[in-house]
């Protein structure tokens, strides 16, 4: 039986903060194999619920570069994960942009549907969403100035240990 307990956002947030230009070197740094922006903002997941999801194959863990989910550090997997997540782990439910809160995820879209880049959202100020991300390394981003075919966002809910 899992417990639900609540996402830290700040914690998610400080993360993002410290790592944005960095790479925290417990982690593989994808930026030559396709992008390390699912890899951050998995490891900003992380710092805000502390709870990895083992299963094979379907879950969200990072042990290291050869053991982890395709979850982890693929765009896609990722948001399949947190919107069907039933066991440990964080979960979270597709929102309009309106409803998103600092620790959130962004998912951009390209012209022909795919999903290609995720981002954390650190801060709204005045109705405008800022962003951190990898890959294009930023902080403090502001979410508008992405020339994207579209967007998903997606808010966490909690997570379940």
């Amino acid at each position: 039986m899992f417990t639900e307990i609540p996402y830290d956002r700040e914690a998610a947030v400080f993360y993002a903060r410290k790592w944005a230009f960095l790479r925290n070197p417990r982690y593989y740094n994808f930026d030559d194999l396709g992008g390390d922006c699912t890899n951050f903002v998995s490891q900003c997941i992380y710092a805000g619920c502390g709870v990895m999801n083992f299963t094979p194959t379907f879950g969200w863990y990072y042990i290291d570069v050869n053991q982890r989910a395709p979850a982890w550090t693929g765009v896609e997997f990722l948001s399949n994960f947190l919107t069907t997540n039933t066991g440990a782990g964080p979960f979270a439910e597709e929102v309009a942009q309106t409803d998103l809160a600092p620790g959130d995820i962004v998912q951009l879209i390209d012209g022909s549907g795919k999903l290609y880049h995720t981002l954390i959202v650190v801060a709204i100020r005045r109705g405008r969403i800022y962003v951190a991300s990898h890959s294009a390394d930023s902080f403090l981003r502001r979410l508008n100035t992405y020339t994207a075919a579209g967007f998903r966002f997606f808010h966490i809910l909690g997570a379940r240990k």
